[in-house]
């Protein structure tokens, strides 16, 4: 219901006319007061994924273009884009054995990619597993992590790897090529792994409490075969391998053979509500 004021409104006779300088005047200032948000990093996150990952599948990768703009949002992130700070109480060291337990933060996820944030206090760890037919964002938003990663080795399909004299070779054992093994610590460069290169499998170790952001595109599915495997890694030099693939010495280290296992019985991850900036899906 519109309500009329004589600071607004004259009246001559039935005609009721609205003063043109005192429209103009509230017609501003509700404009001004019903200005548009600025949209949050996070939500631009979003809205660059939906688009990149729009008509994406198992093992499609995005065109380079569409990477850069992904990464490059994610390289403008900070951990207040998203509400954490260090003094979360699951950034805190727990008097535990073995390695704590790790929160992860669901943000958003569909059937073509999804968003989440791994929380891990200090000694906390991911272990050794791969992401088949995915393109992966990992962007760590602060704190000092150890990433070891690989991708399966480049080698003739009919070699015949035999054991050394004092190792048991185990069924399923496949060599892989190291692609990281080093410490990141925030701020630095977002990793991006593909479906099979960029080090597709890959563990975190934390140094410190670190707090890592998640684009996954697509998601895992153990319905569409996009199961999450574990693997044990074993040194290069536990096998003889074939003839036909022997790396000379010193760039043994740059190969492992890695054997599939199940989930480790002390990994455990825990969920805990979002409380960063709201995201609009629609």
């Amino acid at each position: 219901m519109r309500i009329e004021t004589a600071a607004l409104i004259e009246k001559r006779g039935q005609e009721v006319r609205e003063l043109p300088k005192e429209k103009n005047h509230r017609s501003k200032k509700n404009r001004r007061r019903y200005k548009k948000p600025m949209s949050s990093v996070v939500q631009k996150l979003f809205d660059t994924c939906k688009e990149v990952f729009a008509d994406g599948g198992a093992g499609v990768v995005p065109p380079e273009k569409d990477v850069e703009r992904i990464k490059l949002v994610l390289e403008s992130m900070s951990p207040s884009d998203v509400g954490l700070n260090q003094d979360m109480p699951f950034f805190k060291t727990l008097e535990t054995e073995g390695a704590p337990p790790i929160t992860y933060l669901h943000l958003y996820e569909c059937d073509k990619f999804s968003m989440g944030i791994f929380c891990l206090p200090p000694r906390a760890v991911i272990p050794l597993h791969n992401h088949p037919g995915m393109t992966v964002f990992s962007k760590i938003l602060f704190g000092s992590m150890h990433i070891r990663s690989f991708d399966w080795a480049d080698i003739p399909q009919n070699t015949n790897q035999k054991l050394n004299p004092t190792y048991f070779q185990p069924a399923g054992v496949r060599l892989a090529e190291s692609k990281k093994n080093t410490v990141f610590t925030a701020p630095c460069d977002t990793s991006i792994l593909y479906p099979a290169a960029g080090g597709n499998m890959h563990r975190f170790t934390a140094i410190t409490a670190c707090a890592v952001l998640d684009v996954v595109g697509p998601p895992y599915s153990d319905s569409e075969g996009r199961q999450c495997m574990y693997y044990q890694e074993f040194p290069y030099t536990s096998f003889s391998g074939d003839a036909s693939f022997a790396p000379v010495d010193n760039e043994k280290e740059g190969y492992a053979w890695l054997e599939e296992k199940d989930k480790p019985d002390n990994f455990f991850v825990v969920g805990a509500p979002y409380g960063g900036p709201k995201i609009t899906t629609q």
